[in-house]
């Protein structure tokens, strides 16, 4: 049975990827993207199955009329997924006030504003699913991304929040968590602080060459049939890590915090009090 799917940040990388198999499989989804222009491939290869939309989601009030947009085609919204975000390179210190106030406006809150959007819908359903594009990086961080990583952590708590809050009302919400990939993410789509500061050069030089390790970065199309598997999941996890490197990484990182935390154990206990 095909389902309705609403998918941020579908002009280019994983949202016109994961667009495209799920019209190729038959369901009929709705699009979004700044530029109505990207999205043209899509409507002429599907027709009538595909909704697309202009939107900020930046914008609240956009959202909200993108989600009436939906129902009034579609008539119902089964799958949210929030991928609209971009990246920004440069260290804590060079971030500029503006460039900061840009990345959490468009990766925590517009995912917030279109979340906001569909949920009335999806509670009068008592049926939905909520998929959030978050990161490895919120659940762990690279120099030279501390503001991304702030915005995908965000994403993390809000999320883990939403779940424990809609299950009741049969909604599910996944968090997925993509490593680096072969996408444009760090090209066209992403952002560099000009506040280039001289003692961090060598932070910068360090990042440059870790990233330029191709074999640490996974093959888009190969999120397609996990994504594809996960909308399908009736038992959806609430975390789902996607690529190699993410899942070794955050095997590490969790040993170590477990580690440090037990070191600290009483230092922890003492401090309650009583």
């Amino acid at each position: 049975m095909s389902k309705t799917i609403f998918i941020t940040g579908a002009s280019r990388g994983f949202g016109k990827l994961w667009a495209d198999a799920f019209l190729q499989r038959g369901d009929k989804v709705a699009v979004t993207a700044r530029k109505l222009s990207d999205l043209d491939d899509l409507v002429e290869k599907y027709g009538e199955n595909v909704l697309p939309i202009q939107l900020d989601v930046r914008d609240k009030q956009a959202s909200s009329d993108a989600v009436d947009l939906i129902i009034e085609k579609f008539g119902n919204i089964d799958v949210l997924i929030n991928n609209a975000g971009y990246g920004l390179f440069g260290t804590v210190e060079e971030s500029t006030e503006e460039y900061a106030r840009a990345q959490m406006e468009t990766n925590f809150f517009g995912l917030l504003w279109v979340t906001q959007a569909v949920l009335p819908v999806m509670r009068a359903q008592k049926s939905g699913q909520i998929i959030q594009v978050s990161s490895l990086l919120g659940l762990t961080t690279m120099p030279m991304l501390g503001i991304y990583n702030a915005s995908k952590f965000a994403i993390e708590g809000l999320s883990e929040t939403l779940a424990s809050e809609v299950a009741h009302l049969g909604i599910k919400v996944t968090i997925i968590e993509p490593n680096g990939y072969a996408t444009d993410w760090a090209g066209a789509s992403a952002l560099q602080t000009s506040n280039n500061i001289t003692d961090y050069n060598a932070v910068r030089e360090g990042f440059a060459e870790a990233s330029s390790d191709t074999d640490m970065y996974g093959i888009p199309e190969a999120t397609v049939k996990p994504v594809l598997d996960l909308v399908d999941n009736e038992n959806p996890p609430a975390r789902l890590l996607l690529g190699r490197m993410g899942y070794h990484v955050m095997k590490d990182v969790y040993n170590k915090r477990q580690a440090e935390i037990d070191a600290w154990k009483e230092v922890s206990i003492a401090a309650h009090g009583h």
